[in-house]
């Protein structure tokens, strides 16, 4: 048996990440509006949330990960197919976004930098959360209603994330 495959780790923007999704970050593109009597300013519409699929309905909560070691072999991928899902990290700590165009395909690694959330299209096939540093809480953004919204897959070839 041949070993893992290396896995380059791609600097998260948003033209790279867009056919999985959407980076959600308070950068210079982003549409800024003045809020509160001028004290604050609201970055609008990062994100699409998209959860309206059955009776569903977007609910948020709160995700603590475990840290993560490199290297790090992928094992499986999940999907939600009937809505979007979000991270934001409620810290500064970077963490690792692992996406595939199919369940088959090669994945791809970003590291997600300080301020760098992520919303997962409909579908989309991606790791599960991987935190590195230490542990960290994300403020996720996701489906509930009826229906079966979790898919996952055993990845066939070994991939592995190097530091």
């Amino acid at each position: 048996m041949s070993g893992p495959i290396p896995l380059a780790v791609e600097t998260l923007d948003k033209s790279a990440f867009a056919p999985f999704g959407e980076v959600i970050e308070a950068d210079a593109g982003a549409s800024v509006e003045a809020m509160n009597a001028g004290s604050a300013q609201r970055y609008a519409n990062l994100a699409q949330i998209d959860c309206a699929a059955g009776d569903g309905r977007a609910v948020v909560g709160i995700v603590r990960a475990q840290p993560n070691r490199l290297p790090l072999e992928l094992r499986l991928l999940e999907r939600h197919p009937l809505g979007t899902q979000a991270f934001i990290p409620l810290s500064a700590t970077p963490y690792l976004v692992i996406v595939a165009q199919s369940a088959n395909a090669t994945p791809r690694a970003f590291l997600a930098a300080n301020g760098q959330g992520i919303s997962y299209h409909r579908s989309t096939w991606h790791h599960p959360l991987l935190a590195l540093q230490r542990e960290t809480d994300f403020l996720v953004i996701d489906r509930v209603g009826s229906g079966e919204n979790c898919e996952e897959v055993c990845i066939r070839n070994r991939y592995i994330v190097l530091p």
